[in-house]
């Protein structure tokens, strides 16, 4: 049995280059809609991101699970209403 390769990036806009405002963690990421983003971390977000360094491991809904860094999701919707981080048209406005 062979797994399939998994294609879902391929559909709708590509990952871009979005940087936090707040600590300058760059990530690409990538809007499916104004409700869905695909956020890919390096290495060198982990470590810059000032929320995830202030965060307690463990401390999140499912233990060591980071939940999400509010700075970065407002760099993200502000990168995508400036036209910097496509969202599909049919997406809807929401």
């Amino acid at each position: 049995m062979t797994a399939r390769p998994d294609e879902r990036l391929l559909d709708g806009p590509p990952m871009s280059p979005v940087r936090c405002r707040a600590c300058g963690a760059a990530v690409r990421a990538r809007k499916a809609s104004w409700q869905q983003t695909s956020i890919q971390w390096s290495a060198e977000a982990v470590e810059t991101c000032l929320e995830r360094r202030a965060s307690v491991p463990g401390d999140g809904p499912n233990g060591d699970l980071f939940p999400a860094c509010e700075a970065l999701r407002e760099s993200i919707v502000r990168a995508a209403l400036d036209g910097e981080l496509p969202v599909p048209d049919d997406a809807g406005d929401g």
